[in-house]
């Protein structure tokens, strides 16, 4: 994550050359690229908090739970080249369809992996609650589900497309009372 996360700076770039009216004529072409850093940055760090907070109840590990989270991590290390694609071509619909599908994927693989270790309690406590398992799956899904709405979405409308990404990112961030359910777990 930290390195995925520290490879995103890499497409912001410094102007070389600056405008006779200075950098304040950038603005509007270096803002777009900003927020998508931004963006991408809080899209990994739900990723990874939605992992650590999976793991706390995640007692043990097998080969099968491995590979599904190397297949996680495979979503997590391609970010920042489908944020590179975002960010230089914000209104390309292939661009954000590849982006939201890399997202898609890494939720799913992480609904997988809460699914795999829950499952008959194969890698859980075995006293761990069904409304537990229930609400974190729930959790861990609405995210792939936002971003295929915005797959569909991003052919008629790469705004709208792009709005769905900071939705999503504003429902995982501000606390919310389902959250509650998880704390007191």
């Amino acid at each position: 994550f930290a390195i995925a996360i520290t490879l995103l700076v890499l497409e912001l770039k410094v102007p070389e050359h600056v405008p006779a009216e200075g950098l304040a004529a950038l603005v509007p072409e270096l803002l777009p690229k900003f927020l998508g850093h931004v963006i991408s940055f809080i899209v990994l760090g739900i990723y990874w908090v939605g992992q650590h907070n999976m793991f706390l109840h995640i007692k043990r590990h097998d080969r099968v739970l491995l590979w599904l989270n190397n297949l996680f991590l495979l979503s997590v290390a391609s970010m920042p080249f489908f944020a590179g694609l975002v960010t230089h071509y914000a209104d390309d619909r292939t661009a954000l369809v590849a982006y939201a599908a890399n997202l898609v994927a890494a939720g799913l693989v992480l609904g997988a992996i809460w699914r795999y270790a829950t499952t008959g309690r194969r890698l859980v406590a075995a006293d761990l609650a069904d409304d537990m398992v229930a609400f974190v799956q729930r959790r861990v899904l609405l995210a792939p589900a936002l971003y295929a709405v915005s797959i569909v979405v991003a052919l008629f409308s790469p705004l709208a497309a792009r709005l769905i990404f900071v939705v999503v990112a504003l429902l995982y961030i501000v606390p919310n009372p389902l959250d509650h359910f998880h704390h007191r777990e």
